[in-house]
């Protein structure tokens, strides 16, 4: 099955899932009571089968709408387009609008009035790196040559260590199209915008950002779900791409 042609199913867990729904839904999408059970799991949307064409995913869509599941179909590529972001590097909190502008000077405007979503999430990266350590060890076969007293060889050891940090995101969206929205890192931020507020942790910073961004957009819906632990059921090249394709899956379900 060429993966263009790739249709995925995609379901918002219910708060509660019965024990007849999971078995309901394990017949539907013809997978183990177990493995439904993980799929149905969460607050995110979880993609939960895939077809190889739109007619046979629409067929399984309605049948989960039967069992009261909140259900959409949508196709691998468009599921992987990549999205249009602006990178706000600052902006300027105008009476009904904020400006954004990027590293290279570039600007974009997004009026109260059109602003629709503001998801807001937290990236983990891994990074392994390579180190050599040097220890002291005991050198047996010399300390029993002398009578027991311990003789010690200093030896080099490599190991693979693991670095983990954690940045939030924040992505504005606004009602014209998943693909296209205006991002902000934590780490990559000027934050004086704050003005008096701005305070020595850029995590602080970047809540306090957050806080004025929704009085600004008092409309758009504030989405927070992807700060806890997540996943996705498809295989994606780095992190940043699975952030891409959850955040359209939960434009799509609004």
């Amino acid at each position: 099955m060429d993966s263009h042609d790739i249709v995925h199913v995609a379901v918002l867990p219910p708060n509660v899932v019965e024990a007849d729904d999971i078995r309901r839904v394990a017949s539907i999408i013809n997978k183990d009571l177990y493995g439904t059970r993980l799929l149905l799991a969460g607050k995110i949307p979880r993609i939960i089968a895939h077809y190889s064409n739109l007619q046979a995913a629409e067929l399984t869509v309605q049948s989960l709408r039967r069992l009261g599941l909140t259900a959409i179909a949508c196709k691998d590529v468009e599921l992987r387009k990549p999205p249009h972001s602006f990178r706000a590097h600052a902006l300027q909190f105008g009476e009904k609008e904020i400006t954004f502008w990027d590293n290279g000077g570039q600007f974009t405007r997004m009026e109260s009035i059109d602003a629709f979503m503001i998801i807001m999430g937290t990236m983990e990266t891994r990074e392994d790196r390579e180190v050599t350590r040097t220890r002291m060890k005991l050198n047996l076969p010399a300390t029993l040559l002398i009578g027991g007293i311990p003789i010690r060889r200093r030896v080099t050891e490599k190991a693979t260590e693991t670095s983990i940090q954690t940045e939030r995101f924040v992505r504005l969206y606004d009602k014209k199209s998943s693909d296209s929205n205006v991002e902000i890192r934590q780490y990559s931020f000027d934050y004086s915008c704050l003005g008096p507020k701005i305070a020595l942790s850029s995590l602080a910073n970047f809540s306090t950002l957050i806080a004025r961004i929704r009085v600004a957009f008092p409309q758009a819906v504030f989405d927070d779900r992807l700060t806890g632990n997540f996943g996705i059921d498809l295989p994606s090249t780095t992190p940043w791409d699975k952030i891409d394709i959850i955040c359209k899956l939960v434009y799509l379900f609004y």
